[in-house]
């Protein structure tokens, strides 16, 4: 029990309780700037928990922890969710009364924070811990066997200089455009002994963690860089050697290991021999002996994940803001080009929306593997997504208000104004096709944790692990 509350919930609660938290104060801050009433902040949804009044303010937390609300004085426009407002408020405090343009800055406040959450997170961690030196025009250092990018004609040393319509596409882009485009057939030059070669690769399809993605079947040559390990499973054959996370693995049987493949393949060409591996700790190297375990299917099961440690460099704060927003700029085509395939039917809805149960899941998994670092990456993960999505002009959504303001505004140029029983109408609806949302993505979070375990059930106790 304690292991799950550490591992699944705290992680969970922290990073969308920020999120939400974060969104909601932009709306609050302004609208007490612009010294609008503000009678509840409200983590969650539905009826109060706990909470204290301080001023004309009640700061509460309430039962469904699946977002939250800022309750303004004299709006009534989410009443259904949010209750009545008070009646004896002062004119000079009611939001509905105040001009258009205030109406906008308070909805608008939300979402922006967010994104400028989403834009700190990525700046703080540039600054403070640098960013990764990546090949700027990836090299081609490894295929794997029998994959598609082998297939497609891909070799060792190509000089990839155009990606997916992109010219000279970083590592990450490559990458990206590969997991987000399973099945699709992408487009790619190379350069060849001082040719350029044209090709077109297909990312194999997989589920990882009941999502759908496409599968990253070559890597560039990153030099002499080590291989670092991320997990041990527990009772496994590298449990047992003594191997830890965080050991940076050179050799096996004198052999250089630069990436997990080169692992999984000496250990199954070796198994049932000992296996002599050069690891380092603390800057000492050493080496332990490990048997792996022979596996049902025949193979041999080592029990280590692991992956290439990229270095990083530091920058100063104009070009930390320059990556933060083109890293999330870049989120935002991934999530894009996501949604378009689901209306090109390219992508299934079901296997590419998760909700609270596949957030929870991500922030568990983030936590994991890397701390701290990797749940503050969520938070900025969660954030960016959480402000654009509310900027959608969908009714109960701050886009929607700020999309009906506009719609009032342009009614009003030819004396037409819409009645509060039309309004209570377009939130009521927005409110239903909210719910039904908030349904499918449930029930989908549901099916796909009913699917891993049943997935998990097929393989034998022992091979969980990685190899």
């Amino acid at each position: 029990m304690l292991n799950i509350l550490l591992t699944w919930i705290l992680p969970f609660v922290f990073v969308l309780g920020a999120a939400v938290v974060l969104h909601e104060f932009g709306h609050f801050i302004v609208a007490k700037t612009l010294r609008v009433r503000v009678e509840t902040f409200s983590v969650g949804f539905g009826p109060r928990l706990f909470g204290k009044v301080w001023g004309t303010t009640d700061y509460r937390v309430s039962l469904i922890p699946l977002g939250g609300y800022v309750k303004l004085g004299g709006d009534d426009t989410n009443a259904p969710i949010e209750g009545a407002t008070a009646q004896n408020i002062p004119a000079r405090e009611r939001f509905d009364l105040r001009p258009r343009w205030q109406k906008f800055l308070v909805m608008v406040a939300g979402p922006v924070m967010n994104i400028l959450t989403a834009l700190a997170v990525v700046f703080l961690g540039a600054v403070l811990s640098g960013v990764p030196v990546m090949p700027t025009s990836p090299v081609v250092g490894k295929i794997e066997p029998s994959s598609a990018s082998e297939a497609a004609g891909l070799r060792v040393g190509d000089r990839i200089v155009s990606f997916n319509g992109k010219d000279n596409p970083t590592w990450e882009r490559v990458s990206d455009d590969m997991r987000i485009s399973p099945d699709q057939p992408l487009a790619a030059t190379v350069e060849r002994n001082g040719a350029r070669v044209q090709l077109t690769i297909k990312p194999t399809r997989e589920i990882e963690e009941g999502d759908t993605v496409g599968v990253v079947d070559f890597f560039p040559d990153y030099g002499d860089l080590p291989l670092t390990v991320t997990e041990v499973s527990p009772g496994s054959a590298a449990a047992e050697a003594g191997l830890q996370a965080g050991d940076h693995l050179y050799e096996i049987n004198g052999e250089r290991m630069r990436d997990q493949q080169d692992v999984r393949i000496a250990v199954n060409r070796l198994k049932g021999q000992p296996l002599y591996i050069t690891i380092e700790r603390g800057g000492v190297r050493s080496v332990a002996t490990a048997k792996p375990k022979i596996q049902p299917d025949g193979s041999a099961l080592l029990g280590v994940r692991s992956w290439i440690e990229i270095p990083t460099q530091r920058i100063g704060v104009v070009s930390a803001v320059g990556y933060a927003v083109n890293r999330n700029v870049e989120i935002l085509r991934l999530t894009g080009e996501a949604f378009l395939q689901i209306f090109r039917g390219q992508r299934s809805a079901r296997a590419s929306l998760s909700g609270p149960i596949g957030i929870a899941r991500a922030s568990a998994s983030a936590a994991q593997r890397f701390g701290w670092a990797g749940i503050i990456s969520m938070l900025g993960f969660l954030s960016l997504n959480l402000g654009v999505v509310n900027l959608l002009p969908i009714p109960v959504l701050d886009g929607g208000a700020i999309f009906l303001l506009v719609v009032e505004a342009v009614l009003g140029w030819i004396g037409v104004r819409l009645s509060m029983t039309v309004r209570e109408r377009i939130q009521q609806v927005g409110f239903v096709v909210l719910l039904l949302l908030m349904g499918f993505v449930i029930t989908n979070d549901l099916l796909k944790e009913a699917s891993n375990f049943r997935h998990s059930d097929d393989k034998p106790a022992a091979t969980q692990g990685a190899k």
